[in-house]
């Protein structure tokens, strides 16, 4: 990981896309701020093309399609996107095919919830929960005392036990049935959206995270970015971003977007 400074003028001159995570990576301490949301905006109107992609719900998604200055959102880890035209006062949701065969059983969390509860004593169902259309999220930090490393591993292998896939991002243990992930709908999205594949426009392209659940971003953007708290989780991803702010959160992404900015106004 080197830093976002390094990063070459000609290679930050020619982003026209950044996807982002959300939490920890343009929020700060749960909130977000006036840096992080300008830097989102900043970057709108630069012309470059924006989306979070997070671990966040659906009902979620929905006001940040509607209301943050983006183009599109991927949300719950890659289960689908949402997309708004505001001229055209419209909605375009596209979930993930690989749900269809789960989402008629709502109760296929049901199991894991009571090992959760029963084995890991101070996790708690995330208090997003109800607005979530294909996954479950298990909070061990955001709203309770923050649960030490083997406990959030023993939530993750209760959930790979029962044959669910699970990531672990900074707040939050997601897991769900069907196989998908941030990148697997990223292609969707790039596709349906933006109209570019991302196999032949991969260096047109930055993704901004800070966590595990970030990791098949990392491995495939050649110019993927984490923000400095990524080195918190540096022994525990499969694959790590190229290059890192020296900053954390939102002040990271401000840095990080600074950069491609800077690079673009000098082009």
């Amino acid at each position: 990981m080197r830093p976002i400074a390094d990063m070459p003028a000609d290679s930050a001159r020619r982003i026209r896309v950044v996807l982002c995570d959300i939490d920890d990576t343009i929020t700060t301490g749960g909130r977000l701020t006036g840096a992080g949301y300008q830097a989102l905006e900043d970057l709108s109107e630069a012309g470059i093309a924006v989306a979070p992609v997070t671990g966040r719900p659906a009902g979620w998604c929905d006001m940040i399609a509607r209301f943050w200055p983006v183009c599109g959102v991927i949300g719950e880890n890659g289960a689908f996107y949402y997309s708004y035209n505001a001229a055209a006062r419209t909605m375009t949701r596209r979930s993930h095919p690989a749900l269809d065969a789960y989402l008629p059983y709502p109760a296929r969390f049901d199991r894991i919830k009571a090992r959760i509860a029963d084995e890991v004593p101070g996790a708690a169902i995330s208090a997003d929960q109800p607005f979530r259309l294909a996954d479950l999220a298990v909070d061990f930090c955001e709203d309770v005392d923050p649960l030490p490393k083997t406990d959030v591993d023993r939530i993750k292998k209760i959930f790979e036990e029962e044959g669910a896939v699970a990531k672990i991002s900074s707040i939050h243990v997601n897991g769900w049935f069907g196989e998908y992930d941030k990148l697997s709908m990223t292609r969707f999205f790039a596709s349906d959206v933006l109209k570019i594949d991302i196999d032949c426009c991969n260096s047109d392209c930055v993704f901004v995270g800070d966590s595990p659940n970030d990791a098949p971003m990392f491995e495939f953007f050649d110019n993927a970015c984490g923000v400095a708290n990524v080195r918190a989780f540096e022994n525990r991803l499969k694959a790590k971003p190229a290059w890192v702010a020296n900053s954390e959160c939102g002040a990271g992404f401000r840095e990080i977007a600074d950069h491609l900015l800077s690079a673009r106004s000098k082009g």
